[in-house]
């Protein structure tokens, strides 16, 4: 990739970029900030692609900058965040992405840095960044194509968004809800990796926009079916409710259709190790440790596994019947409840919240494959035991929309 995507590029031109990485990182959420602003005014269809929820949080702008800036950091040797690359290109994928995005975003892009460092930001500046970013689209687009082509040459794969009937809803809890999907035209559909997710296309009435949500399967592959398990998201302080989580719960019923794009992402469990595997979830990040779980007890038999499970209290805890059954009939597995405010008639194993003495007395060794999804919250408290526990940073997989370094840091 080195040689042929920089080839391009001259000297001059790579020294500028690197030169003003810092600068754009300081002003970085104020550039994306404004790059949003504008494009969206100027391309008000493109709404229907961005989650307009996480423009208002600011985890989209974010996440674009930072990785604008480290690709833009790694100029002379793109290789080194290929593995970022592959992971947001999962997304783009899922989001349908096409190449012909790609010049629009650029334009606005430097249109933000312009209009936030003004004079700062001179022609050899932006010239520079022009033809850096020409060079990290082509990066992304190439590996996006791959993609594509590999999940339109897979048995039942497709392109865009298909229909799908929702043969079944079942409550799981006071907030999260299943919704077993199958092709509405009866034709075959791909399986998928342990761990992976569908993007939801939702047309709401009374929006002027569609919405697009990504949901985990949270059933093994090979089910004949798709399951996705949804939490209602209620209002909380200054966040609305919901729009799409909300449309689900109350509009989805039994033989509704619903488009989706074919599974998607990297956070996957790899099932060629036969190390314990330690599978740890709050809230609805329970649902792709579900499907980890439900798979690896029919392919891996004999391999070690404990389930832990942070949730507010019993009747929000989605699945407990399902894994306490799994736990009981399959002597590989081993699980445990956290409850934050359990009532008076919840089972459990610790109140509170997940910290580095428990985790040490009940993990039964730090050599083992640890996955961990849910809030950022309960990610980075995971993460800092987990590092504290000496897990090596290889064996520790999650997946954060947004930077890595708000789990990490």
């Amino acid at each position: 990739m080195t040689t042929e995507t920089t080839v391009g590029l001259d000297k001059e031109t790579r020294d500028i970029v690197k030169a003003t990485v810092p600068v754009l990182q300081e002003h970085g959420n104020a550039i994306t900030k404004r790059f949003y602003e504008l494009m969206l005014e100027d391309h008000p269809e493109l709404k229907n692609i961005f989650n307009l929820t996480n423009q208002r949080k600011g985890d989209q702008p974010k996440a674009l900058a930072n990785t604008v800036y480290a690709a833009a950091l790694h100029i002379d040797n793109l290789e080194e965040i290929l593995p970022v690359v592959k992971q947001i290109a999962q997304k783009h994928k899922s989001l349908n992405i096409k190449p012909e995005h790609y010049p629009i975003v650029g334009k606005y892009l430097l249109l933000g840095i312009k209009d936030v460092l003004g004079d700062a930001a001179t022609d050899d500046i932006i010239n520079a960044w022009e033809k850096a970013y020409g060079v990290i689209a082509d990066v992304f687009i190439n590996v996006e194509k791959e993609m594509y082509k590999a999940v339109q040459n897979s048995p039942g794969g497709w392109i865009d968004f298909r229909n799908f009937k929702v043969m079944k809803k079942v409550v799981e809890s006071d907030v999260i809800t299943s919704f077993y999907l199958e092709p509405e035209d009866g034709k075959a559909f791909p399986a998928y990796q342990p761990g992976q997710y569908i993007t939801v296309k939702a047309t709401i009435e009374g929006q002027p926009y569609t919405h697009l949500r990504q949901y985990s399967l949270s059933c093994a592959p090979g089910e004949d079916m798709y399951r996705i398990s949804v939490k209602r998201e209620d209002p909380m302080g200054d966040n609305p409710a919901g729009i799409v989580s909300n449309f689900l719960h109350a509009k989805m019923e039994e033989g509704s259709i619903l488009p989706i794009s074919a599974p998607s992402g990297d956070f996957v469990l790899d099932q060629e190790d036969t190390r314990p595997l330690i599978l740890m979830s709050g809230g609805v990040g329970l649902t792709p440790m579900i499907s980890m779980l439900e798979t690896v007890i029919k392919e891996q038999p004999n391999r070690e596994v404990v389930f832990i499970h942070a949730a507010k209290s019993g009747n929000i805890h989605a699945m407990k019947e399902r894994v306490q059954e799994i736990t009981q009939t399959h002597d590989q597995v081993t699980s445990y409840t956290v409850y934050d405010s359990p009532s008076a008639e919840d089972v459990y194993d610790k109140e509170g919240h997940i910290d580095y003495e428990w985790l040490a007395n009940i993990l039964p060794t730090h050599d083992a494959a640890f996955y961990f999804c849910g809030p950022k919250g309960f990610m980075r408290t995971v993460y800092q035991n987990l590092r504290n526990y000496h897990v090596a940073d290889t064996d520790l997989h999650f997946e954060i929309f947004g930077p890595a370094e708000d789990i990490t840091a």
